[in-house]
């Protein structure tokens, strides 16, 4: 097991993998009756999508351990490393970005 996750597809395939979950659960949400001017800005984006497939591959390859602060930080940064075009939303999601959605919100609350 090594110390960084293992790029294990093109961006591409990842975001199409997680553009199809979104569209689940966007379609899970207007079949139990929500209105998608409730919902939509709870959802994340499909780039912070990939981010968290990409955190969750590391737990799992932890044996489902969840990462403490410190190895969180690393093992997002390596995320940014192995994939430029997520730095952004990487940093976001680490705290440096503006905060503008109620699920961000939430998210600071879930670190805290």
């Amino acid at each position: 097991m090594s110390d960084s996750p293992t790029r294990r597809a093109s961006l591409e395939v990842l975001r199409a993998e997680a553009a199809d979950e979104l569209a689940v659960l966007v379609q899970e949400r207007l079949h139990g009756g929500e209105d998608p001017w409730d919902f939509m800005e709870e959802l994340p984006s499909v780039d912070e999508l990939v981010v968290f497939l990409l955190r969750a591959d590391e737990i799992v390859e932890r044996g489902g351990v969840r990462p403490d602060q410190p190895r969180n930080f690393e093992v997002l940064r390596r995320i940014a490393l192995d994939y430029p075009e997520l730095t952004r939303v990487v940093w976001s999601l680490l705290g440096n970005g503006p905060k503008y959605r109620r699920w961000d919100l939430l998210a600071d609350d879930a670190r805290s």
